[in-house]
């Protein structure tokens, strides 16, 4: 079954989770004042786990590697920007608010880099987004590395074991950033973060800016189209903003649809992924070039909403693309 491994595999082969700090477009929200910082060696050793694997760190992490975007920008939205010594692997453009902080930290790769060349980075930690990143192929496993001294910690959302990931939800994208923000010692930015969350995520459903609208989450595919199935971050999303997923019957978080039912569906709004290895435009010229698809009434009436991969799914940015999902879906109802 394609859920997120299905994502994973794309991004292995074609290339290819942090709340939002900074305000959020129209919400109104600011970021966390940084204290809450433990001294260096106050409150150590501290352990997590994740994916059957648990780690204990001895001392507050100062050189740090970030593997996958979800994992860099979950460090950039704690704050972290200081305490990294290199960071790999994008699946689209850092966002704006933590560009600034993201520049000023060494790209060691543009996809995994080798074991040799992440050791040469001197890391005292290593946290990633998917499994796939802890491989021979990649930087080792994180048995390996803890052989090399190296404490590691990859996201519940990338287990391999599909039966270890959490459920999705909000809750679960929150205590992903508090398994990290334990172990640098910034707990109360997490706190923080959860709240501001929490208030988004409030605002977002009293709005209702979906409501009475069939969506269709078109995430890749063109022969077979992978969509955003009924427990994932894009239901998380949906369900956020008042929608209806016209395929949330589907399990998992993504899952193989088909172009059939999806014509007999004839969504109201079709939300696009857009991501390095299959852009958003590229999915639209496809559409209105088919005979069919392009009959479509929300192709018709041109009614797409864009979004970056990385908002889709469950991680640190998964509220700014609630967010935009909302603000894009006014604007959709208003020239109606």
């Amino acid at each position: 079954m394609r859920s997120r491994s299905g994502v994973l595999a794309r991004m292995r082969t074609a290339g290819a989770a942090a709340l939002a700090l900074a305000t959020l477009a129209g919400c109104g929200i600011g970021a966390p004042r940084a204290g809450g910082s433990r001294a260096a060696g106050s409150g150590y050793p501290v352990t997590v786990t994740s994916c059957g694997v648990s780690t204990t760190v001895k001392t507050r992490p100062e050189r740090a590697v970030t593997l996958n975007q979800g994992a860099t920008q979950v460090a950039l939205a704690l704050g972290l920007g200081d305490r990294l010594a290199g960071t790999a692997y994008l699946d689209g453009p850092i966002p704006a608010k933590w560009r600034t902080a993201y520049d000023k930290i060494p790209v060691l790769s543009a996809e995994y880099p080798s074991k040799e060349r992440f050791l040469a980075a001197q890391p005292d930690f290593a946290y990633a987004s998917y499994g796939s990143a802890f491989d021979d192929t990649a930087v080792g496993t994180q048995r390996e590395l803890a052989g090399e001294g190296v404490p590691s910690y990859l996201s519940p959302f990338g287990c391999d074991d599909e039966a270890q990931r959490p459920k999705a939800s909000w809750a679960a994208v929150w205590n992903e950033v508090d398994s990290v923000a334990k172990v640098f010692g910034v707990a109360n930015r997490a706190s923080a973060l959860r709240r501001q969350q929490q208030e988004s995520l409030d605002r977002l459903r009293a709005t209702g800016a979906g409501k009475g609208l069939r969506v269709l989450w078109y995430d890749s595919g063109r022969k077979t189209p992978f969509i955003g199935a009924g427990h994932g971050g894009p239901q998380l999303i949906i369900d956020a903003v008042g929608a209806t997923n016209a395929f949330a019957n589907l399990p998992g978080n993504w899952a193989d649809g088909n172009w059939e039912e999806i014509v007999a569906a004839d969504p109201d709004v079709i939300v696009l992924a857009d991501a390095s290895w299959d852009t958003a435009k590229g999915k639209i010229a496809y559409l209105e070039r088919d005979p069919v698809l392009s009959q479509l009434r929300a192709v018709r009436q041109h009614r797409f909403v864009v979004i970056p991969f990385f908002e889709s799914t469950p991680g640190v940015a998964l509220m700014d693309g609630a967010v935009s999902v909302s603000r894009q879906l006014r604007e959709l109802v208003a020239r109606r």
